[in-house]
């Protein structure tokens, strides 16, 4: 081997080594897995729930204000999920979809879907639903997935107060979420 073959080859090496550890220096840290809330009682979770703030999505970029959901538990097991909002022009907008948990029977881990029925055997039309944060008294939520590409947070009342919602900002911090990305959602409407 001549000496500009060594040479080239030491060049190479060292040139390699030095772009990888530059590129180990410059790449973020993984994020820790989301952790989801320990177990989630179902029936307690049904009902009505007011959109207090979400991550800007393309799937409610027509929603102006009053986003809600609503949950019915089925005999299947199951939950039947009526989403609704207003949108621009004063009308109302509504998807029914249908969730399911991910493994226990008090799993805080849900898929949902909302394509049609005949569609639901493709995994790629269910989307993960996992509560990360609820209250003792199932007055509070915070939802997204195993990304941190969604989040919403949800309440029992159109309106929240400033303290509750700040404290879950600060919980929601703690586990990785840019809460600057949160979007406010106006509620008008009384609650029913």
């Amino acid at each position: 081997m001549t000496f500009q073959y060594r040479w080239l080859l030491a060049t190479l090496a060292f040139t390699t080594a030095l772009s990888q550890h530059a590129a180990a220096q410059t790449a973020p840290a993984p994020l820790p897995a989301v952790a989801t809330i320990a177990s989630l009682e179902v029936p307690r979770y049904m009902g009505t729930w007011y959109e207090i703030a979400k991550f800007p999505n393309r799937f409610q970029a027509k929603c102006a204000a009053n986003t809600r959901a609503q949950y019915l538990a089925q005999p299947d097991g199951s939950v039947q999920v009526l989403n609704s909002c207003t949108t621009a022009d004063g009308s109302t907008t509504q998807a029914l979809g249908r969730a399911q948990q991910v493994g226990a029977a008090n799993s805080p881990k849900l898929q949902v879907r909302f394509a049609p029925e005949w569609l639901s055997w493709l995994p790629l039309v269910w989307g993960d639903y996992w509560v990360i944060d609820l209250d003792a008294d199932y007055q509070l939520a915070a939802v997204s997935d195993a990304k941190r590409e969604y989040l919403w947070v949800l309440s029992r009342t159109p309106q929240l107060s400033p303290q509750a919602y700040e404290a879950l900002l600060v919980r929601l911090k703690a586990q990785h979420f840019d809460v600057q990305k949160l979007d406010r959602t106006p509620q008008t409407t009384t609650q029913r």
